[in-house]
């Protein structure tokens, strides 16, 4: 079954997203949505049968199964409640929510509506990730350090004083909201859930982080998280274990691994990347789409919503510590 996808947001992201949904065999696009039509026709130009929308109530009306999210972090939320009330499952982008109240909303409803929910994190999907995850699951972790700063496209423009939303706290943005989940991800992936978290930010006038060190507390070890938009870092990143050192080039897309141990033998890991790092999570989302109801999906996708609510909420406590404060964390207040 060719799944019908609809897209939202028309940015590189969204062109990759889809370039990755077609290699995988598995979607046809079918739906594009942008605020105008010209934009809309320029973005998927290159694909036949598309149609295009500029009001959202019209898209959600367009025949397609399931809709990928790439709007600003702050509207991810109401664009949801909108794909799940229409009958479409939703693979929105990270940070998938603002906090955990939006979290529950969408759990909620999507358990209603019986349609699925994913949060595009897609490192966690790649090959490789898995390859360290098990290689870790038989040693003793006494401790990591995981890096992930690189100069944002953003700053030239935050520095002549324009206000992008990646910088914005009205639309959801940050470091943490932005490199910073994909620190947590891998972090609460590998490691589970911290007994409690803080974070140390550089914040911008706008009240958002810019960069920051975070600290993740384990029983027996911690784990430091340091991401940054206004530098770039060289650094690998390094999990220390009871024989000896793990180090990795990065948490995403990994081509290097290498386990060193303390008598200085080391053992260097095969790992797989695919040529569009987006194409490991856009054919994970297609079999579970494919085939909901069975145990193996069901018990998949559980244990990604449960990830997924734990990111949630470990970034929420680190913001908090950090005082950094989303208009969309006002919301919910009575």
């Amino acid at each position: 079954m060719t799944l019908k996808l609809g897209v939202i947001g028309t940015s590189w992201i969204s062109q990759q997203f889809i370039e990755a949904a077609h290699a995988s065999g598995s979607y046809e696009l079918t739906a594009v949505y942008s605020r105008t039509l010209a934009r809309a026709a320029e973005f998927s130009s290159a694909y036949d049968g598309v149609s295009l929308f500029e009001t959202l109530d019209s898209f959600f009306e367009a025949d397609f199964d399931v809709v990928y999210i790439a709007s600003p972090n702050s509207e991810h939320f109401s664009q949801s409640l909108s794909a799940l009330t229409a009958g479409k499952h939703v693979i929105v982008e990270k940070p998938a929510f603002s906090n955990s109240h939006e979290f529950e909303a969408i759990q909620k409803l999507s358990a209603d509506k019986k349609r699925l929910v994913f949060e595009a994190a897609r490192h966690i999907h790649e090959s490789a990730f898995e390859t360290v995850k098990k290689f870790l699951s038989a040693e003793t972790i006494v401790g990591a350090d995981l890096t992930y700063a690189k100069y944002s496209s953003k700053m030239p423009a935050l520095l002549a004083g324009e206000l992008s939303n990646k910088w914005n706290s009205a639309m959801s943005g940050g470091i943490l909201a932005d490199l910073g989940v994909y620190l947590l991800y891998f972090a609460l992936g590998i490691f589970g859930r911290p007994a409690n978290a803080t974070y140390a930010a550089k914040l911008l006038p706008s009240g958002v982080d810019v960069s920051g060190i975070g600290v993740l507390n384990y029983e027996t070890f911690n784990v430091a998280l340091k991401c940054g938009g206004n530098l770039t870092s060289y650094l690998p990143s390094e999990i220390y274990t009871t024989r000896g050192t793990l180090i990795l080039d990065g948490i995403s897309a990994i081509r290097s691994a290498k386990f060193i141990t303390f008598d200085g033998s080391e053992t260097q890991f095969a790992l797989h990347a695919t040529q569009n790092p987006m194409e490991d999570e856009a054919r994970a989302f297609a079999e579970i789409l494919r085939a909901p109801q069975t145990p193996e999906s069901q018990q998949t996708y559980a244990s990604w919503t449960t990830l997924a609510r734990e990111v949630c909420e470990t970034s929420y406590v680190m913001r908090q510590s950090a005082k950094i404060r989303f208009e969309a964390d006002f919301a919910f207040k009575q």
